[in-house]
């Protein structure tokens, strides 16, 4: 798929510019609340209307102030995911996931719903209606009513804002399984820096209507390191809890880490922040941290007033942080070895 957007929008105190080209990836849109991120999602689906500019994707022409074009959302075969759900209240789920496929031209549909229905695992939803289901389950039936849609593009526009952690971080499997698995491209539109990372390969960063910045959301983690409250956050897979007098044991790659909080079974998600990572350059004879790993610096960046320092240990990576004297007295250079210690608790599990 190839996007090219390239408008303007005025409003009485607020003015978009948005120019790019995107091309084969799935794209994160960055910013805060006001940023016109949403403007640019409702431009593209066709709900509003720029004042001047060009829309093309895979050439054809979805809207041109020159040449008069400006199809009407339901010829663009672009579809929404929005904050809510939006259900329809007197369809049941099944009604509400065939709607847009019904509606969809035979030479479009190709995809099998009940392919869709089995990866987002809805068959036991279908007879319900949308007032007995949960947060998590509203939001799959809008991604499958979306997805059966036949769409080429499909934007989201804050999906898991309206959700908890829990839900936010049970969803997010769902989302890209189905771009993965049927091909789909996506906008994903939030200002979690952490959904970001774990739903974008390229993020192009807004402020005040306009595009300050295209970069991958690791570096954009990086940059913001330090004027982040939280600092860097690692996000790690970890599998195989064993419990250890009241912690547990976990596979991280080539390691086995201890943590506070129970990671059910399976693989779980955990995040880490780079501020909870204390850096040795000898191996410490006895710290209170359940955690020491011996570890290789691959890597030194700044961010402001601060250093971070990519660590690998096990196979795996982490990103910790230090002020710049620590670097310098800690002797800390790309080859060098280092020693991370880290509390059982400093982990916290998202999913």
């Amino acid at each position: 798929m190839k996007l090219s957007i390239d408008i303007e929008k005025k409003f009485s105190a607020f003015s978009l510019r948005f120019g790019t080209t995107i091309a084969g990836k799935n794209t994160g849109i960055f910013g805060p609340s006001g940023s016109g991120k949403s403007t640019v999602v409702k431009i593209l689906s066709g709900l509003m209307q720029p004042d001047r500019g060009e829309i093309t994707i895979d050439g054809e022409c979805l809207f041109s102030s020159t040449r008069k074009i400006n199809l009407p959302p339901e010829k663009r075969r672009i579809a929404m995911v929005f904050q809510q759900a939006l259900l329809f209240p007197h369809m049941s789920v099944k009604s509400n996931i065939l709607y847009g496929y019904k509606r969809c031209a035979d030479a479009q549909r190709r995809l099998n719903p009940d392919a869709l229905l089995e990866l987002l695992r809805l068959q036991p939803l279908l007879k319900r209606g949308p007032g007995n289901l949960s947060g998590g389950e509203k939001q799959r039936v809008a991604l499958a009513r979306a997805v059966l849609a036949n769409p080429r593009l499909l934007l989201m526009d804050e999906p898991l804002s309206a959700l908890d952690d829990t839900l936010r971080f049970q969803i997010i499997p769902y989302l890209k399984s189905v771009s993965t698995e049927f091909g789909i491209p996506y906008l994903f539109i939030s200002h979690s820096l952490v959904e970001m990372q774990l739903m974008a390969d390229h993020a192009i960063v807004m402020e005040e209507g306009l595009i300050r910045e295209e970069t991958t959301p690791e570096m954009l983690a990086r940059t913001r390191m330090a004027a982040s409250r939280h600092g860097y956050l690692n996000l790690l897979r970890i599998s195989g809890a064993e419990d250890r007098n009241g912690m547990f044991a976990c596979r991280w790659g080539g390691n086995v880490l201890l943590v506070s909080e129970n990671p059910g079974t399976g693989e779980a998600l955990f995040e880490l922040s780079s501020r909870e990572i204390i850096l040795f350059k000898k191996n410490p004879e006895a710290i209170s941290a359940r955690n020491l790993l011996q570890c290789t610096v691959t890597e030194l960046f700044r961010s402001d007033t601060r250093i971070g320092v990519e660590l690998t240990s096990g196979g795996e990576k982490l990103v910790a942080e230090i002020v710049p004297r620590a670097s310098e007295e800690l002797g800390i250079t790309t080859g060098s070895t280092i020693f991370a210690a880290i509390k059982a608790s400093s982990f916290r599990r998202l999913s």
